[in-house]
């Protein structure tokens, strides 16, 4: 078991260049609905993102959605200098009065009475850890009724093309035996709570590399100039979800919707499971889990 977080230091970037790409914009917008489906059906208005990093990016705005949803948000880190990068850009978003954040140098005990928020969730984090276990186990503590984690999908062509040929380092610093979504669910199911769903995230149609277009074709000795102008271009290829929240590319949601074809298609989610860049589960506290949603075990 690793006794240290190995998280690297991309995080850096993004908290000044918010211009994330097409992918990581698609799946943070897609992953809104999901939140906005939360809060109505369950009623939701406290929020604990434990811990905040997982998803590439700008670190810290996965809850901004709940926030303006008027859910107060509690957003835990180890990080320190993230944490304050954090609360800058929740500033900018004229957010802050929704937001707590708290250090917390270990994950294995979280500093929360038990029961005290509605949801408690994360994003492709639990491989950084050094005890995932012990999270799972305080995040179904701190509840109050939901549990929701998503990891990425073993089984998608991008991630073992990562895995295999792009980017093998990352695989040597995380624990991926955590991108095993049934592990997850086992361990919470462990610590008394029950599944809603299971399901799949983020079913945009081009794999999932977490890295650009033209660096992917670097890697696989490949050049496209043609490519590479066109992302060089001022403007020409500039997807940001800042520009989105603060009002600057309020068409990017419609824009986004258009590559969403796989994601709302009423199919199984199995049967999405091996396009899907995430899997997830919902797990519940209460006796309140719908007939419907156990159907989809």
């Amino acid at each position: 078991m690793r006794q240290t977080i190995r998280e690297g230091q991309d995080w850096q970037h993004w908290m000044h260049n918010y211009n994330e790409g097409l992918g990581l914009v698609y799946e943070r917008l897609v992953l809104n609905d999901y939140l906005d489906a939360l809060v109505e059906r369950f009623g939701v208005r406290s929020v604990l993102e434990a811990p905040l990093y997982g998803m590439a990016g700008v670190s810290g705005i996965n809850s901004v959605h709940l926030a303006r949803r008027g859910c107060g948000i509690t957003l835990v880190d180890w990080n320190l200098k993230r944490l304050q990068a954090v609360r800058r850009v929740w500033q900018e978003l004229g957010l802050e009065d929704h937001l707590t954040l708290v250090h917390v140098p270990d994950l294995a005990r979280l500093p929360f009475g038990e029961g005290t928020f509605d949801l408690v969730w994360n994003w492709a984090a639990l491989w950084y850890l050094p005890d995932p276990a012990a999270l799972l186990r305080e995040m179904a503590r701190v509840t109050r009724r939901l549990v929701f984690t998503a990891m990425p999908n073993r089984w998608q062509p991008g991630y073992l093309l990562r895995k295999y040929v792009l980017d093998r380092p990352f695989f040597e610093r995380v624990d991926e035996r955590w991108a095993n979504i049934g592990r997850v669910r086992r361990q919470l199911e462990a610590a008394g709570l029950r599944l809603v769903e299971r399901g799949v995230l983020d079913v945009p149609p081009w794999p999932d590399t977490v890295m650009p277009a033209t660096e992917v074709l670097q890697r696989l000795g490949l050049r496209s100039e043609r490519l590479a102008r066109r992302f060089r271009e001022e403007g020409g290829w500039h997807w940001s979800t800042m520009d989105y929240y603060l009002g600057r590319r309020p068409d990017l949601k419609g824009r986004i919707e258009r590559y969403a074809f796989l994601e709302r298609a009423p199919l199984p989610w199995w049967t999405k499971v091996v396009w899907a860049h995430h899997q997830y589960v919902l797990m519940v506290k209460t006796e309140h889990t719908s007939a419907s949603a156990e159907s989809k075990r």
